[in-house]
């Protein structure tokens, strides 16, 4: 039996990331069904199974290679998105960002310093800002 399993699996595409995602969103939905009984989301699931599956079995792998890259771009670029948002927050923390008036430029001032003068880099404008 688990001969011709792998016979048959010879040549086929097989797992790769986007079809994991596939899955956990399959899986998800199908809960979301039973919580909340919704034939939107078991349709929804069911339409991602017999997709993830076909992805699974197929012997295109031009053709699967290529959503898998499209998926990890995409991927990816959320994933950068998300980090820059943590780093932009964790600033928030300890510092002030402030735009020179003038031209624009971001402008990271440390926190409980009082009213204080800030020259822009840049453009060398002077302005007061609380810290």
């Amino acid at each position: 039996m688990r001969e011709k399993l792998a016979r048959f699996m010879v040549g086929r595409y097989g797992q790769d990331e986007f079809g994991q995602f596939l899955f956990a969103v399959a899986l998800i939905s199908m809960l979301l069904s039973v919580l909340f009984g919704g034939s939107v989301w078991y349709t929804i699931s069911l339409v991602l199974l017999v997709f993830g599956y076909y992805r699974l079995l197929s012997k295109n792998h031009a053709r699967r290679y290529q959503e898998n890259s499209r998926y990890l771009l995409y991927f990816n670029k959320a994933k950068a998105m998300i980090k820059r948002k943590e780093y932009q927050i964790k600033q928030y923390q300890h510092y002030h960002i402030y735009r020179c008036p003038s031209c624009r430029q971001k402008i990271r001032i440390p926190r409980g310093k009082g009213k204080i003068q800030i020259s822009c880099p840049k453009c060398r404008t002077e302005f007061i800002k609380k810290s």
